[in-house]
This record gives C-alpha cells, sequence and structure tokens, in this order.
C-alpha cells in the first residue's frame, strides 16, 4: 500500500488541521508605493504617457484596491509622472475609497452616462493630451472598444510591457505570501491522501479539501480543486463525470488556495494499493521530467529553454514527439502570483531571459489516453543562484509524500 495514503477519516484529519496564517502580514502601503515608481519608469522607458488598470488582479497590484471587474468600468490611470487618478460609478466612490491604500482623485460617472467618454475629459484633466496610453490586457472587450470608439485622437496600445514588467518579479514579501500558500496547501494534500477509501467519490474528495483549506487559513477555501481518479487521471483537467476509488487506480488531485490574494498550487499523483510496473515506470518518468525542467532554469537562460529540457528528455524516452500523445501535450509550467497563470511562461517560444524573483510551474505531465495520466506540479522561483523550490517535489511513488525518505 502507498505510504501515506488510507486509513484515516475526515472527520479526524479536519480536527488535526490547524491555521497556518497566524504570523502573515498583508503587503504593506510603502511596496504598493514602489510598484507605482516602478511602473511609472517603465512607462517611460516603453513610451506611454499613461497606463489604465482595471478592476481586478492589475488594480490591486498597484493601489492595493481589492474589486472585481464587471460591466461597470472601475479602475485607476496611472500617468508616467504624477498622481494615480481613478475612475468609478459615482454611487461607488465611497466604497472604493473604503478599499484603496493608494489614494487619488476619483472621476465618478451617473448610471445615464458615457464612462469612456469620461475618461477622455479625465485624461485631460491630468495633463495627458498626447504620447501612447497602454490599457490593461485584462479589460474585456467591450471596455476597449468602447474607449477606442469614444476617443479616437487617443492612441491605446497593451499596457503588459508595464503590468508583466513589473509582476513576474516578485519582492520578498510576496514571495513569503506565496511559500505560505504552499505550505498550506501541501498539507492538504497530505490530509486529502490518508482520507482515501475504495469506493470514495472524487467530489467526496473535492468538498473536503474546500474545508481543509479553510482549515489552515485559507478563507475562501479552495481556490480550485481537480480530484481524478483512474483512467480520468490521463486528461489534464478532468472529465466531465465524478468517479469511484479503486483499488489499484491512479490519484491525481490538483489544487490550491489564497492567502492575501496570492495562489497556490500544487499537483501530486500517486496510487492508490500497489503501484504496477507501468505505473511505476511512467511516474518515474514524469518526476525525470520535472527535475530536468529545473535543472535547466539557470538565470539568463530562456523560458522556453527549461520547456525544452522536460519535453527533451521524455521524447528520449518514446513519448511524443512535440505534443502528441502518450507524451506532455502542453507546456511544462507558467508564472504565479495574484493569478494562477501569469507571466512568464514555461514554454518553447518563449525568449523572455529567466531572472531572480520570476515564479513558475514545474508540471511537465504525461498523458496516456485510455488508460491513465501522472502530473506533479511544484513550483519554484529563481533566485540569484539558480531555481528554489517552494515545496520539496513527491519523494517517490512508494512514498509520494516523503515520510519514510
Amino acid at each position: 500500500m502507498t505510504i501515506g495514503v488510507g486509513g484515516s477519516t475526515p472527520e479526524h484529519e479536519l480536527a488535526a488541521l490547524k491555521d497556518m496564517t497566524g504570523d502573515i502580514a498583508p503587503i504593506g502601503r510603502v511596496e504598493f508605493e514602489a510598484r507605482i515608481r516602478k511602473a511609472q519608469a517603465l512607462m517611460r522607458a516603453e513610451g506611454l504617457s499613461a497606463i489604465y488598470v482595471n478592476a481586478g488582479t492589475n488594480l490591486y497590484y498597484f493601489t492595493g484596491t481589492r474589486w472585481h471587474a464587471s460591466e461597470r468600468m472601475v479602475g485607476a490611470v496611472i500617468p508616467a509622472e504624477g498622481a494615480v487618478h481613478y475612475i468609478a460609478p459615482a454611487f461607488e466612490i465611497s466604497t472604493l475609497k473604503d478599499y484603496w491604500l493608494i489614494e487619488g482623485e476619483v472621476h465618478g460617472w451617473q448610471e445615464h452616462e458615457n464612462p469612456y467618454a469620461l475618461f477622455g475629459d479625465m485624461m485631460k484633466a491630468m495633463g495627458i493630451t498626447d504620447g501612447r496610453v497602454g490599457l490593461d490586457e485584462a479589460s474585456p472587450y467591450f471596455l476597449t472598444g468602447g474607449l477606442a470608439t469614444a476617443n479616437p485622437g487617443v492612441r491605446f496600445s497593451s499596457a503588459t510591457p508595464v503590468t508583466a514588467g513589473c509582476r513576474m518579479v516578485k519582492s520578498a514579501a510576496e514571495l513569503a505570501l506565496m511559500q505560505r500558500a504552499k505550505d498550506m496547501t501541501l498539507e492538504v494534500h497530505k490530509a486529502a491522501a490518508r482520507i482515501l477509501r475504495i469506493g470514495i467519490s472524487t467530489t467526496e474528495v473535492t468538498a473536503f479539501i474546500h474545508e481543509a483549506h479553510k482549515a489552515v487559513g485559507a478563507p475562501g477555501g479552495s481556490y480550485f480543486c481537480i480530484v481524478l481518479f483512474g483512467e480520468a487521471t490521463a486528461y489534464p483537467h478532468g472529465v466531465k463525470n465524478p468517479q469511484l476509488l479503486q483499488d489499484g487506480d491512479m490519484v491525481l488531485i490538483d489544487t490550491g488556495c489564497q492567502l492575501q490574494g496570492y495562489n497556490s498550487d500544487i499537483t501530486r499523483t500517486y496510487v492508490y494499493g500497489t503501484p504496477s510496473a507501468r505505473q511505476r515506470a511512467v511516474w518515474n518518468h514524469e518526476k525525470a521530467a520535472q527535475a530536468a525542467a529545473f535543472e535547466a532554469a539557470a538565470v539568463g537562460r530562456r523560458c522556453g529553454d527549461v520547456d525544452i529540457a522536460a519535453r527533451s528528455y521524455l521524447e528520449s524516452e518514446g513519448y511524443g514527439p512535440g505534443y502528441a500523445v502518450p507524451g506532455l501535450p502542453h507546456r511544462t509550467g507558467h508564472g504565479i502570483g495574484l493569478d494562477i497563470h501569469e507571466w512568464p511562461y514555461l514554454v518553447k517560444s518563449v525568449d523572455t531571459p529567466l531572472a531572480a524573483g520570476m515564479c513558475f510551474s514545474n508540471e511537465p505531465m504525461i498523458c496516456i489516453y485510455g488508460e491513465f495520466g501522472v502530473r506533479l506540479e511544484d513550483h519554484f522561483y529563481m533566485t540569484d543562484k539558480g531555481p528554489k523550490w517552494f515545496t520539496e517535489p513527491s519523494h517517490s511513488i512508494d512514498d509520494p509524500f516523503g515520510y519514510e525518505a
């Protein structure tokens, strides 16, 4: 029997989990101010007069304002020089001020008015009458299209060189939040493995993981959760119908939570019962591919080289070629932070050089449709000396959590 899998109950495991967030501090005002200064320096380098950041993670990253995007325009203009200005429905101004950390003048619009036209007036009031304006790449088309139609004299372009240019390199405070979030999810993974029993459903395990994330200190529970048994493990994001666990099934659990907005995202794959020779061989290939990707991650190398390293190893073992299955049908990894998938990406076409502070998933999944799949996903961050794991990779197929390592 796989070590650490089965033998317990949901009630026992939930009672044993403790809040892990007591000593965690949120990002402070000083850091938000530093982010704005960096953004302004990048704007000047890119020849942008200003950027617009829409409600969502970009607005939070730069201003500390937690606000969900909707059909109503809420966001901020950060000029290359000067103070931040906000735009919002007039009836939301008081609430907006309650949420922000970086103060600024708010330009309000009534429900019958055109916020996109107000944006043009706002820019003039800020003294921005020429140059290019970068738009948040996460802005919906109705917003970007509305802005372009109402402001034909403004040259709009993507704000990604600024937003990604800031966000892809994490600060020490961000790394600390991400480390704790991942520590929390790894404890949840261990607890979830212990509650498995023949006949348990993927739905039951998903519900347990949600409550377990709450128990370790994630108020919203699981940010996402994928639980798969048997053949369903071959499909990266799962199948429509739930499964019931059988002896000898491959088990794949991919889940994460948020801590102060920062994401965890860890996948563990193991066997309930005794692994077959086939399961053992594929699992070991997956572990070696993950290690190959990690070893290729050196400061200054292309992000794409990490993907090539994992894919090349798998091809040497007879998988692929390329994205063909049996093999690795998707990229090796993604950046992570306030968004669970963000810049840069570990895919062979990406030329972005690896730099200290960048954070990535490492998950070169092996898919064998109609049989099973194996995904081992841990995240690493770059230091001046190379990559460092947030969580240590799975130890072995017999002892996935390293209890007897």
